[in-house]
């Protein structure tokens, strides 16, 4: 099986964890990175978040690795068609700046040599196919070309519901994520787009907004006019926590049935959901790919049919998994002659 050859458009946090999950894969190989950061800053920071813990060298101006030879791109704007991807043979390009992501600026990759463009979040606008792995991958086909992994709130929440829909029926859903900080956040108070997101991430509980309701009514119509949900970003820098509250279609089950869902589906899907038992912390699940991490000590029901459930991740990391997953998967189907 060839490899799949990646370019890198922003290396942040999301963009270094998918990095470093690739290193030992022998159906990847990343051969550019374009950053606005100094190459020697972004090495530092690759190998600073793992002590030290990976033998990645920085040579001239490629990253060199196991996995092969990374050419850095110093961006002066790191805008999509910045990088003539054809140059480096990148077919699939992430767009993981968190900062371009509608339809147009997407298709200003595949201007610059792309074949395939992934966002590392959701988009703004409708693209050729938004997909979370366990839900809807199988809808993928190879004639996608532009594609999101969606986000990890979007993730843990769709998984959820697909297990309590497909066992016990849901009529209405409600989420709360509640978010380690995210790095567009001030760290002190400092005038912001908003009132609330000019606080400071370090020391307050901050409302927000979160798009994973609306992107899921997408991915599953079924939930359309059904589903509502909201943020608090909290003062922890890794480890979040999605509160889901359901109204389910039986009456008559209880705690048990729930975990018999859950581990059924974990059982399926062992990259992706993980059951713990444990009275787990946020900090317990920073290094954790899984999308679900799924507190079964946590849940509570009502008398009627009133379910709350609490769900784990570590955002920024099981988000990487996901697109590398997503990838392979896109990969996998073409090197088959797949669906067009």
């Amino acid at each position: 099986m060839s490899k799949v050859r990646i370019g890198l458009m922003g290396f942040g946090e999301v963009s270094r964890h998918f990095y470093r999950l690739c290193l030992a894969d022998d159906e990847i190989e990343i051969v550019a990175i374009a950053e606005i950061g100094r190459p020697e800053i972004l090495h530092y920071l690759l190998k600073a978040e793992t002590k030290g813990g990976i033998d990645v060298k920085l040579e001239d101006n490629f990253l060199v690795s196991a996995n092969g030879k990374s050419r850095m791109i110093q961006s002066k704007l790191l805008e999509p068609g910045d990088v003539p991807w054809d140059i480096f043979g990148a077919d699939v390009v992430i767009d993981g700046t968190g900062i371009y992501k509608t339809k147009n600026d997407m298709k200003k990759h595949l201007k610059a040599g792309a074949n395939h463009v992934v966002l590392s979040t959701l988009p703004e606008d409708p693209i050729d196919r938004v997909v979370v792995m366990g839900v809807n991958d199988d809808t993928i086909k190879v004639s996608d070309r532009l594609v999101s992994a969606g986000s990890a709130t979007t993730n843990a929440t769709a998984i959820m519901l697909k297990i309590l829909n497909d066992t016990f029926g849901v009529d209405y859903a409600m989420l709360t994520t509640v978010h380690s900080y995210t790095s567009d956040q001030p760290l002190r108070d400092k005038a912001s787009t908003t009132f609330r997101r000019s606080r400071s991430a370090a020391e307050n509980i901050i409302p927000n907004i979160t798009p994973s309701p609306e992107w899921i009514q997408y991915i599953m119509p079924e939930f359309k006019g059904r589903i509502e949900g909201s943020a608090l970003n909290v003062p922890v820098p890794n480890g979040s926590l999605l509160d889901l509250t359901t109204v389910l279609k039986k009456k008559d089950i209880d705690i048990e049935d729930l975990n018999k869902a859950v581990e059924a589906a974990a059982e399926k899907y062992p990259q992706i959901i993980e059951v713990v038992e444990d009275p787990i912390v946020s900090t317990d699940v920073i290094g954790n790919t899984h999308s679900v991490v799924f507190d079964k000590m946590a849940s509570l029901k009502t008398s009627g049919r009133m379910l709350k459930t609490l769900t784990w991740y570590h955002t920024a990391l099981a988000q990487a998994a996901r697109i590398k997953d997503l990838i392979i998967a896109y990969h996998r189907l073409a090197e088959k002659g797949g669906a067009k």
